[in-house]
């Protein structure tokens, strides 16, 4: 029996390794948030210095920055912004009843989607009639599917929280539908209400100017 057992202990080590490699391989295809800075390092924010309370917005609105979903957002008509959050108080304040308004320059109120309204348009993908004349022919879009990655992906990314602890930043995503808007940042601006302090006062409403963003103030030495 001694010469039969031999060769199955040298390849357990093999296949334990190669089967912890391809575990790590699926782990680190999974969506990792980006780690988020204090809310006032961001060119677009509004920091409340009486209140101690800072927020800011960081769209993800490139190639290089979107490259971080396996979701093609832009595609789908989508735009990601990270939303962040800073309370550098004492006490900890409520965001349970928060409420985000994107205000384009033409006035157009958009408002966070839901992950079930993603989930529609990536598997229900709309039918191009923008096709030339004089001979229109309608284009269809063949009806697509979301996997359980991408649905994880777009859950876990998601701005959650419901507090932020005092000396603390809280972040995520909400995701805005502009796929009939050509330059939703430009001149726009986003507007927070429902951000209340530990006895439930709301805070004065913030206003966050995406034009911030765009254009970035420079640095002073």
């Amino acid at each position: 029996m001694q010469p039969l057992l031999k060769p199955v202990i040298r390849r357990f080590p093999i296949v334990l390794c190669a089967v912890s490699t391809f575990a790590l391989c699926l782990v680190a295809k999974d969506f990792v948030r980006p780690a988020a800075r204090p809310a006032q390092t961001y060119p677009a924010h509004d920091d409340h210095t009486d209140e101690k309370v800072a927020i800011a917005t960081d769209p993800y609105d490139t190639p290089n920055k979107a490259k971080i979903f396996s979701v093609n957002f832009h595609e789908h008509g989508f735009l990601p912004i990270f939303f962040v959050v800073t309370n550098d108080g004492s006490q900890p304040i409520s965001i349970a009843n928060l409420q985000v308004t994107l205000t384009t320059a033409s006035r157009d109120k958009l408002t966070p989607v839901s992950p079930e309204d993603i989930y529609r348009r990536i598997t229900n993908p709309r039918t191009n009639t923008n096709a030339p004349l004089p001979f229109p022919i309608p284009q269809k879009k063949v009806k697509g599917t979301i996997s359980e990655k991408e649905r994880s992906e777009i859950e876990s990314s998601q701005f959650a929280a419901k507090a932020v602890e005092p000396h603390n930043t809280q972040s995520g995503f909400f995701f805005f539908d502009v796929e009939d808007i050509s330059a939703p940042l430009a001149g726009a601006h986003i507007d927070v209400t429902g951000v209340n302090d530990a006895k439930g006062v709301e805070l004065m409403y913030f206003e966050l100017s995406l034009e911030k963003y765009l254009n970035p103030p420079q640095k002073t030495n």
